[in-house]
C-alpha cells in the first residue's frame, strides 16, 4: 500500500475506474503562474531555430518526408534541432520537421499525401501495403462488406 500513500481510496483501487480516481484525488489549481520560470537561453535559441524552420515550411511547403521508412517508435535515429543546446531530445524523425510515413491508415491516402508535397512513396513500401499488408481502412471496408 506504500504506492498509494497520500491518495484517497475508492473504487479505483479494485477496478479500472479513472473517473473515481480523478474525482477523489485531483485538485484544481486556482493560483497564479508566479511559480513558473522564464525560458532558459537554450530554450530561446532552440525556439528561434524552430520558428525559422516553420516559416520556411509555411513559405515553401513540407521540408522533407522520409518516404522509405515506415514510422514506428524505433524507426528513426535521434533527431536534434541544435544538439549543443538541447537538454531533452526526441524528435519524431531524425531531422527537424521531417515527416514520417504511417501507411497503416491507408496506402492510397499516404501516396497522395506524399505526392501533394512533391515526394514519391518508396515503391517497395507501396507494394507491401497494397498487396500483402492490410491497412486499417481495408479492414474496416472488409468488415462492412461482411454484414
Amino acid at each position: 500500500m506504500k504506492a498509494w500513500r497520500g491518495y484517497q481510496t475508492g473504487e479505483w483501487m479494485d477496478e479500472i475506474n479513472v473517473r473515481d480516481f480523478i474525482l477523489r484525488n485531483v485538485k484544481s489549481y486556482n493560483g497564479g503562474d508566479d511559480f513558473l520560470v522564464k525560458p532558459s537561453e537554450r530554450t530561446i535559441v532552440l525556439w528561434e531555430e524552430v520558428k525559422k524552420l516553420m516559416a520556411e515550411e509555411l513559405k515553401n511547403g513540407v521540408l522533407d518526408i522520409d518516404t522509405n521508412t515506415v514510422s514506428t517508435i524505433t524507426s528513426h535515429g535521434p533527431g536534434y534541432i541544435d544538439q549543443e543546446n538541447e537538454v531533452v531530445v526526441g524528435l519524431q524523425t531524425d531531422a527537424p520537421l521531417k515527416r514520417s510515413i504511417q501507411p497503416f491508415g491507408g496506402n492510397r491516402m499516404m501516396e497522395q499525401a506524399c505526392e501533394a508535397y512533391g515526394f514519391k512513396l518508396d515503391e517497395g513500401i507501396s507494394k507491401i501495403f497494397s498487396e500483402y499488408r492490410k491497412t486499417h481502412n481495408q479492414g474496416v471496408l472488409m468488415s462492412t462488406q461482411m454484414k
